[in-house]
């Protein structure tokens, strides 16, 4: 018998000992044994009830305490994802996006707290980003390129992502994920990407955009989480933001 059932059952007759003696000196002084048997038959009746919501509440606990560790399990795996494909697709679609105004704000993240970050991630979802690629016509073809072969390089990490259930309960993550996969299909049916007309570009663009405007929102939920959580992790992502073109990974 192990030490811990040793103490139960050590603890278990002492308590049943303690209801002996209580009731059975109730039983000696006041002598009526009908009023005892009636306070007894009613509080055992209680117990189920007592059982049912200590169940139930206990069920929510378990519950909230399970989805609580799933979510941080799904965060961290943003981390992952950042450091595999985010990251560098940011920095690849920003520095052709004709246009700054929505993220020009994200050089100064490194000073933000708790408010700025809610008060952009607010701002993000409910304006989108505009985003167009200001791509030379000469330079199309290497910049679909390069964007293609980066994402079918990346293609395997992505779809396992996919295949992780509980993505399901980070609806935006999901949605981004989306979105790249089907960036990424685009591209990879064109096989001769010098075909690429204006009309063409300018489909791929929406494709991009929705890319991007999700990429950004992440990002910033992901800064926010880290700076909550893990404030010496951000500092890389702080010398190393794709929305500053000052920013410089060797600490000064």
């Amino acid at each position: 018998m192990s030490k811990r059932l040793s103490w139960k059952v050590k603890f278990s007759i002492v308590m049943v000992l303690l209801i002996i003696i209580i009731y059975g000196s109730n039983y000696l002084v006041l002598g009526d044994a009908e009023h005892i048997i009636s306070y007894v038959w009613t509080h055992l009746g209680f117990i189920p009830v007592d059982i049912l919501l200590v169940a139930f509440l206990l069920d929510e606990i378990i519950e909230k305490k399970e989805k609580e560790a799933m979510l941080e399990k799904l965060d961290m795996l943003m981390s992952t994802f950042f450091s595999e494909v985010g990251n560098d697709l940011i920095s690849q679609l920003s520095s052709v996006n004709k246009y700054t105004a929505n993220t020009e704000n994200l050089k100064l993240i490194k000073n933000w707290d708790d408010k700025d970050y809610d008060a952009k991630l607010a701002e993000l979802k409910s304006t989108s980003i505009d985003f167009q690629a200001d791509v030379p016509k000469e330079e199309r073809e290497e910049f679909l390129e390069n964007l293609r072969v980066f994402l079918a390089s990346k293609r395997e990490f992505i779809i396992n992502l996919m295949t992780n259930p509980n993505l399901l309960e980070k609806e935006e993550f999901t949605g981004l994920i989306t979105a790249i996969l089907h960036l990424d299909e685009e591209l990879e049916h064109r096989k001769d990407l010098a075909l690429v007309q204006d009309a063409d570009f300018g489909h791929l663009n929406g494709d991009m955009q929705r890319v991007y405007g999700k990429l950004v929102y992440e990002w910033v939920y992901y800064l926010k989480y880290l700076n909550k959580h893990y404030p010496y992790m951000i500092a890389l992502i702080v010398r190393t933001n794709p929305f500053d073109a000052d920013a410089d990974v060797y600490v000064k």
